[in-house]
């Protein structure tokens, strides 16, 4: 058998590579706390799972969907001008997504052909990367380093790359580093987009998920932002609808366009029945919002302090589902320090070289699991050792 040769630039997923070495424990008997990837555990509020049910015991439901419904996109509408202050017209700027890793992967497609350079961050969530390369792109890693708040650093980048660029990939609340951006910084993006005339595709997960006051908004409530690219949106972590795959590509018109033509030939849209659970999320009572973002912050005080106080001194991030941190004292490798901790603790987490070159040096845990959970972890590192290396 022959395959494509696209694939040679591919290995196994890291998430495959944990799940893997999980199961091995699992099967000679060991506990694992898993905390490596960002499945969220907190389910739906009962209004999303009864839209749910109802659209599902109703046969006619089942048909292919083939495109967003105007109920969907009138309501993303409204959604983004009640909660970001942006204004969205629900026809043209909208493209509902089976998932943001879905949109993520094939988006590229329709911007890139081969060769292309594509911008994006290092250390980043995988598929950033991964799916510009399915297209046949060049990636141009923009570092984020702690000294500069894990912000990228427009000036760095060489005028001859920017110049070729035709995407870059951005997110803020980030994945994995936990970081978020100022105002400023939003305004520099934009610029910078306009004079080497790239579009921009800014991820945007984790607005809801922001903690100790903070608040994040949209790309889109900036000037200029829709004239250079998009928005990507999920309802997985919000709202608790991870399963259900359900995200949406917002703003600029021509590339919402051309990624609707694409996955025209690739899929049948989005599973009628999720439509309404979306609706109804995105339209329904917001207080389980609130709830969500409290959970998430009461994970990351309970695993933070924790970690502290048996010697693992970790700074409290300021947002998302995530904390990022630096190896503890005597580790370099990130890998060997995963695969050490998970024999000795028990504790699975996602070494930070698996996020790009410039997330050696870190691990990032996920808060996605409950209090019992996130005590045993704290309590089965302190009685590994591995700390007292």
């Amino acid at each position: 058998m022959k395959f494509s040769k696209r694939m040679d630039r591919f290995g196994e997923g890291i998430f495959a590579t944990l799940l893997t070495e999980k199961n091995h424990q699992q099967a000679a008997g060991k506990h694992v706390v898993d905390l490596s990837i960002g499945a969220p555990n907190i389910p739906p509020a009962p209004h999303i799972i009864e839209a749910l049910m109802s659209a599902a015991a109703d046969p006619k439901n089942y048909i292919y969907a083939i495109s967003d419904t105007s109920e969907l996109q009138k309501a993303v509408s409204l959604w983004y001008d009640r909660r970001y202050g942006v204004a969205i017209d629900p026809e043209t700027e909208i493209v509902s997504l089976l998932g943001s890793q879905e949109g993520l992967a094939h988006i590229a497609l329709s911007i890139v052909d081969e060769g292309d350079v594509v911008l994006v961050p290092d250390p980043c969530y995988p598929v950033f990367g991964d799916g510009p390369a399915l297209a046949g792109a060049e990636l141009y890693y923009m570092p984020m380093v702690p000294e500069k708040d894990y912000l990228i650093d427009f000036d760095i980048i060489p005028d001859k790359v920017a110049d070729a660029a035709k995407l870059m990939v951005v997110s803020y609340p980030n994945n994995p580093t936990a970081a978020i951006a100022p105002d400023w910084w939003y305004e520099k993006l934009i610029a910078f987009a306009k004079k080497h005339d790239i579009i921009v595709l800014h991820d945007n997960a984790y607005s809801e998920l922001v903690f100790d006051g903070l608040t994040c908004g949209s790309f889109l409530r900036f000037e200029g932002a829709k004239e250079v690219g998009v928005e990507f949106n999920s309802l997985s972590k919000t709202y608790g609808l991870a399963g259900a795959r359900c995200g949406f590509c917002i703003g600029n018109k021509d590339v919402v366009k051309h990624l609707k033509m694409l996955k025209s030939n690739m899929d049948y849209g989005m599973f009628l029945p999720v439509q309404k659970a979306a609706v109804a999320a995105i339209t329904g009572d917001q207080s389980c919002v609130a709830a969500t973002c409290a959970a998430y912050g009461h994970r990351r005080d309970m695993l933070v302090d924790g970690l502290n106080a048996i010697g693992w001194k970790i700074e409290k991030t300021k947002a998302t589902m995530f904390v990022w941190a630096a190896l503890p004292e005597g580790y370099t490798d990130s890998r060997a320090f995963a695969m050490e901790l998970l024999e000795k603790a028990g504790v699975l987490i996602t070494p930070g070289a698996a996020f790009g070159p410039s997330g050696e040096g870190h691990v990032r845990f996920a808060l996605v699991q409950d209090d019992d959970e996130m005590i045993r972890a704290i309590e089965s590192i302190d009685k590994s050792g591995i700390l007292k290396k």
